[in-house]
């Protein structure tokens, strides 16, 4: 495992472009990873990587329940980005669950929604983990998003280990949108996540260790 000073390194990181933070996780030279859920402005995380390197491996955990603009997009981003991308998908087909769990469950049928984000997210992302054994992993977070990503910085460590290295962490929403525009980047104007649900709350995936 790296033995960073936390403290030190995000002080050095403080105003360093995200290009720079990008740079900075690939210099350290340990097996890293970048994830994507090709949401409605993740080509910012996806441009910015594949512009330092396009070899990182980027791990996008699909659903099953993503829309159909939202795999356009994606298709297109993979192909212009030339992306090393692997896709994880849960073990059981949408159709399949929604008969069984009779569609997604709500927030507040709060053991089914943990069940349900379990399979459709966790385990896809859990098999990620083990293939590829990430030291640091490269995330789009931003700090203005949930309330408990306030509580983190540009580099944390997660409770499995892992070094998160979120390059966009002080941007705000204004600083995505100006640099989707400034690169072309296109957008999905439609994207559902069923284990949010509704902004401002995590999917597990940063929660779950």
């Amino acid at each position: 495992m790296l033995d960073l000073d936390l403290d030190s390194v995000n002080a050095s990181l403080r105003n360093a472009s995200a290009s720079d933070i990008v740079r900075w996780a690939l210099s350290l030279q340990a097996r890293t990873i970048a994830t994507t859920s090709m949401g409605k402005n993740a080509a910012v995380m996806l441009h910015l990587v594949s512009e330092v390197d396009k070899s990182v491996p980027t791990i996008w955990v699909d659903t099953g329940y993503n829309l159909r603009d939202t795999y356009v997009v994606a298709e297109r981003l993979i192909r212009d980005l030339e992306l090393n991308i692997h896709v994880y998908s849960p073990q059981m087909t949408s159709e399949r669950r929604n008969a069984i769990m009779g569609g997604v469950p709500t927030v507040d049928e709060e053991e089914r929604h943990q069940e349900f984000t379990r399979q459709v997210k966790l385990e896809p992302f859990a098999r990620a983990l083990e293939e590829f054994s990430p030291d640091i992993w490269l995330t789009g977070i931003r700090r203005e998003e949930t309330e408990h990503r306030k509580t983190l910085d540009i580099v944390s460590l997660d409770n499995r280990g892992i070094i998160k290295v979120a390059p966009i962490f002080n941007w705000s929403e204004d600083d995505v949108e100006a640099y989707m525009e400034e690169h072309e980047l296109p957008s999905c104007r439609h994207y559902f996540d069923p284990t949010k649900v509704h902004d401002g709350r995590e999917c597990g995936l940063h929660t779950a260790a």
